[in-house]
């Protein structure tokens, strides 16, 4: 447990909690993102460590969050034809639809089956020749090359009965969309550490350029996110618009080339639509031209869906960073894990969800 307990360690956060107090002089807002560090970040109770200066504020860093509506619709579409085998993640299979969610499909008798690889899913579709094999794509950065690695082999090994139902985002781009809205109020960044051991640091360079803000790489552990803290207050503190890796143990400045190649040679910049967010330009990935005979959209001829949030959830100010989960007035009480209104209440890395596991009423729990 050498690794776990070294940045777990108490003296080790009582100590960055008091630099960070010594550190700063003004107040600063900043914004992690990724919904695994959100979860460390309420779990901990990190936030309640930082002097009353320093706010941490939520970002879209959920991928089961910000998978629009359309997708789960679509994923739903699929899945109810008797012709189809539906695999994916097991988190996305309680995020509400329009009506309904997948397993609701399953409950029905739609062939809906929980995969933990994409690669999980070609096997399937190898091993059941007779039936369409439909694997639900979505996340960050980091579950891109994995599904990029599956349309790669479906292609190359001729697997006709396999697609993929795509919904990959970027990160930088959202960040960009924080930092233009009339509310933003993000002044330094926590980046995601496992994007960045993907993509390297590049990326966030022309928004720390145009906007003057820090990005700092930072990991998930107590130790990690309070180191990432310090660097950014830090730069902010001396007014310095930097990109720093405070997650050296896993990322590099260049990234992972080989998984950047692969992301290349599979997938194109698309614009996307986010759930909460609206659309984004150039934010998500789509399949190329050669791997259209892979693209589930294309193979099942989807028509446009029409789609409609539920009004009662504010998942997208959250998403924002513009609301708390605790403001909503449905939160631990319409809206639960048991009986969620939005899919920031449904993911294992949905900020809705840490305050009810964590701070329901309240109280740490």
């Amino acid at each position: 447990m050498k690794f776990l307990d070294e940045y777990r360690n108490p003296g080790a956060v009582r100590r960055l909690a008091a630099a960070i107090r010594k550190l700063v002089t003004r107040r600063w807002t900043l914004m992690e993102v990724c919904g695994g560090q959100t979860h460390a970040i309420v779990r901990f109770g990190i936030d309640a460590l930082l002097p009353p200066e320093v706010e941490l504020i939520h970002g879209p860093g959920c991928p089961v969050c910000v998978t629009p509506l359309a997708s789960i619709d679509k994923a739903i579409a699929i899945a109810t034809r008797p012709d189809v085998i539906f695999a994916s993640f097991g988190d996305m299979l309680r995020v509400p639809g329009s009506q309904r969610d997948l397993l609701a499909v399953k409950a029905s008798g739609g062939d809906v089956r929980v995969v933990y690889s994409p690669m999980d899913a070609l096997a399937m579709a190898r091993a059941n020749p007779n039936r369409q094999v439909v694997f639900f794509a979505v996340g960050f950065e980091t579950t891109a090359p994995a599904n990029a690695m599956a349309a790669f082999e479906a292609r190359r090994q001729r697997v006709g009965n396999f697609s993929l139902l795509v919904s990959q985002v970027l990160v930088a781009p959202a960040m960009r969309s924080i930092l233009v809205s009339p509310g933003n109020r993000v002044q330094g960044f926590l980046a995601a550490g496992h994007v960045c051991t993907v993509m390297g640091l590049d990326a966030y360079r022309p928004l720390v350029e145009e906007f003057r803000v820090p990005v700092v790489a930072t990991g998930f552990e107590p130790v990690d996110l309070l180191r990432g803290i310090y660097r950014c207050l830090e730069l902010l503190e001396s007014g310095r618009a930097e990109i720093a890796n405070e997650y050296s143990r896993s990322v590099r400045e260049e990234g992972n080339a080989a998984a950047q190649a692969l992301l290349a040679e599979v997938f194109e910049v698309s614009d996307r639509a986010w759930r909460g967010m609206g659309d984004i330009a150039a934010s998500g990935l789509r399949l190329r031209e050669p791997y259209w005979d892979w693209d589930a959209e294309r193979r099942f001829e989807l028509e446009h869906i029409a789609t409609s949030e539920c009004k009662d959830c504010i998942s997208g100010l959250v998403l924002r960073g513009e609301r708390k989960p605790e403001s909503c007035p449905e939160f631990s009480l319409r809206c639960t894990p048991e009986h969620p209104l939005g899919a920031t209440m449904v993911s294992s890395e949905g900020a809705c969800s840490a305050y009810y596991r964590y701070r329901r009423n309240g109280i740490d729990a």
